[in-house]
């Protein structure tokens, strides 16, 4: 009885059986039947853990603080106790600065698995997160923004209390989208922008709130480590106000104008310069009103942060952060570090603009380096608390480790992508967060990259590449010197420079203004080509970082790490020091990275991750790719990386496994070991799990 009802439900459901089978004969072969794509494959980086796990390499850095606090010494960030500091992070925007507790926990582990070290708290202010300082609740009314909410608090505090535990440094991020309401008593209140930019930067009344914010803020105690803020060694860095400026931010708000209006005057006065009686044009500065603008940011910068100081404030402290003008960098000398942001292919749906630029950084002479270098002197120590080539951007898997090179090389003191996520809900198993509308604006969510294998798939190699400096620091210094004489060189954009070109892949590089001494090995006119029309690839003078940007591809070749990047599946196999690759595969990013205090060659353990383009699941474009049609759904797809590999090792018994998305070692791969030489191949796997980006090399 029993063996004739199996057959019956055999016969009955066999149909459905075989259509099954050959569903998963289909998707174990690298396709998947959703999206029509040959080779790609279902892979998703949990919210909750990561599949790899480097927090072991970083253990005795444990808790953070312990160093003692940071200081601004010599053009570096270095602790108390002599030790260098490197931060290699993430940002946590809006609402994402405010989990439960159990997320605190969960979230601070796998940051720390990740490499991370610092966590940025951008947007505590913002009118529009959920929560923000000010309101927990948003459904209750309030009228001013001169107190912090109990509630959001203690969810700031236990967040601090658990990266500290996991080594995690924090940035904290001081005005930046407030919205000053009635009860604050400012002028035209309804008409400010967020974050009253640019007027906070001169307004008296505004600059009383900031400091009355920092005063509550700096003093308050954290009941989970037992002490303030001021006093907390695990909060490194702080900056008085976001991408803040009177260039870009335009003075036209009344009073707040003529009230500049009259400063300026006196200021021109002083200086004996003349000025018609007609209303002052503050929106096209000329070289008068730059220099104005100099000093009142400049005033504005050594005001704060005195106050700072006053209030017991121990840390690092700069003013604003991003590379718009000489001017602007020059009112920040004042300060103990200088910080920049710097994007590429910002993300669709900017303004009324629905299409965005879709060529690869590897291919770009000028790119984000050149005009993150523009912000840096050679004087002070250098951050980066801003960097992104957000989702949908379909070369994006370029990106984390040329900046963990890069820094790495000029010797910055930190790097810190935007952003991990907007906000604390449980995440949908998709890329850009859901894209939901945040503050009106639809593209926010599009740089959500906790869960993107193409960007932060790849962190565990470039926490190891800048933190425990893989990649050495340069050996000879340059200088991009500007030429005093030309009257508008203040308001240039770094593009009008384009001696930058790509010398910081080149040598150390900072900026020197007119009027500010420097020494360097190699001095460059900012205003001449720092190569030659022919040119088309960089190395670095350690002969560690190589970019052909003719070819769109790149390498990093240093004794712990080594990676090739870009479009290698058009070229020939290259060989590094010790490896050979052979990449089938249009566009790559394929790294390797020692998980143990030996080079790669003596290593017995390795980590190899290979990633390229990724997207979600139905996701649909235009013909150029340059406007997404459809967002697509879960789960995120992955193009299955192939190459043909030669790894030099002295260690004759390694095994490659594959490791799956829940960090299973899922199976080994086919190796041979001849002659020092460890040979295998990567690529969809149709018995195992074919959608992986990770494969461990060890014993």
């Amino acid at each position: 009885m029993f063996y004739t009802h199996v057959l019956k439900y055999f016969k009955k459901y066999s149909i459905l059986i075989m259509v099954c089978s050959l569903i998963i004969i289909k998707t174990t072969t690298g396709c998947c039947e959703d999206t029509n794509k040959p080779g790609w494959a279902p892979f998703t980086l949990p919210w909750d853990d990561s599949p790899v796990d480097i927090s072991f390499v970083f253990e005795k850095e444990k808790p953070a603080g312990k160093h003692g606090f940071l200081k601004a010494k010599d053009g570096k960030f270095v602790f108390e106790d002599g030790t260098e500091a490197r931060f290699w992070g993430t940002n946590f925007n809006s609402g994402a600065n405010f989990p439960t507790h159990e997320q605190s926990e969960i979230i601070a582990k796998r940051l720390a698995k990740f490499g991370v070290n610092i966590m940025r708290t951008h947007q505590l202010d913002s009118e529009w997160a959920t929560p923000n300082i000010f309101q927990f609740n948003r459904a209750e009314a309030k009228d001013n923004t001169r107190s912090f909410d109990p509630e959001s608090m203690d969810r700031l505090d236990y967040l601090i209390y658990c990266l500290k535990n996991e080594g995690i440094y924090v940035y904290i991020d001081l005005l930046t989208y407030r919205q000053f309401l009635p009860g604050d008593d400012v002028d035209s209140v309804g008409e400010l922008p967020q974050g009253a930019r640019p007027y906070c930067l001169f307004d008296k009344r505004l600059i009383e709130l900031q400091k009355e914010f920092c005063k509550n803020f700096w003093a308050h105690a954290n009941p989970y480590t037992g002490v303030a803020y001021k006093d907390e060694p695990a909060i490194v860095l702080t900056e008085l106000t976001n991408e803040n400026d009177p260039f870009i931010h335009k003075v036209t708000l009344e009073p707040y104008r003529s009230r500049l209006e009259k400063q300026y005057r006196k200021w021109a006065s002083d200086k004996n310069i003349n000025l018609d009686n007609e209303k002052i044009d503050f929106t096209n500065p000329d070289k008068n009103i730059a220099e104005f603008f100099i000093q009142i940011i400049t005033d504005y910068n050594k005001e704060m942060m005195q106050y700072l100081k006053n209030l017991g404030v121990k840390i690092p402290i700069t003013g604003t952060n991003w590379s718009i003008n000489p001017a602007l960098l020059k009112a920040q000398l004042v300060m103990d570090y200088t910080d920049s942001h710097s994007y590429w292919n910002f993300p669709f749906w900017v303004g009324s603009s629905r299409e965005t630029e879709t060529a690869p950084m590897v291919g770009a002479t000028f790119n984000v380096f050149s005009s993150l270098t523009f912000f840096r002197t050679l004087g002070l120590p250098f951050c980066v608390s801003e960097w992104d080539q957000p989702w949908p951007s379909e070369w994006r898997a370029e990106s984390s480790l040329a900046y963990a090179a890069v820094a790495s090389f000029q010797e910055w003191g930190g790097v810190i992508i935007h952003t991990y996520r907007y906000s604390s809900w449980i995440p949908e198993n998709s890329l850009g967060g859901g894209t939901s509308t945040i503050n009106g604006v639809m593209y926010r969510k599009f740089f959500d990259a906790f869960n993107d294998p193409a960007k932060f798939g790849l962190f565990p190699h470039a926490a190891l590449i800048f933190r425990r400096s893989d990649v050495m620091g340069g050996k000879q210094t340059a200088c991009i010197k500007i030429d005093g004489d030309d009257p508008s060189w203040l308001t240039k954009r770094p593009s009008g420079f384009p001696g930058l070109g790509v010398v910081s892949e080149q040598h150390k590089t900072g900026m020197l203004l007119p009027g500010e001494s420097g020494s360097a090995d190699v001095i460059i006119d900012a205003d001449e080509p720092f190569m030659h029309e022919s040119d088309k690839e960089v190395l670095s003078d350690t002969k560690e970082l190589w970019r052909n940007w003719e070819k769109k591809i790149g390498w990093i070749d240093s004794p712990y790490s080594k990676v090739v990047y870009g479009f290698w599946g058009k070229e020939e196999p290259v060989s590094l020091n010790g490896l050979k690759l052979d990449v089938k595969t249009d566009f790559a990013t394929i790294a390797f990275s020692s998980l143990t205090d030996e080079p790669i060659e003596k290593s017995e353990s390795i980590l190899l991750t290979a990633v390229g383009r990724c997207e979600n699941t139905g996701a649909k474009f235009n013909e150029q790719h340059t406007q997404m049609l459809d967002f697509g759904r879960p789960p995120v797809l992955i193009e299955v990386i192939e190459a043909e590999i030669e790894l030099k090792t002295e260690i004759p018994h390694l095994k490659v496994w594959l490791i799956s998305e829940k960090g299973e070692a899922a199976a080994p791969l086919e190796t041979t070991y001849e002659n020092g030489t460890l040979k295998f191949k990567i690529g969809p796997q149709p018995w195992y799990n074919p959608s992986t980006i990770y494969y461990l090399i060890r014993l």
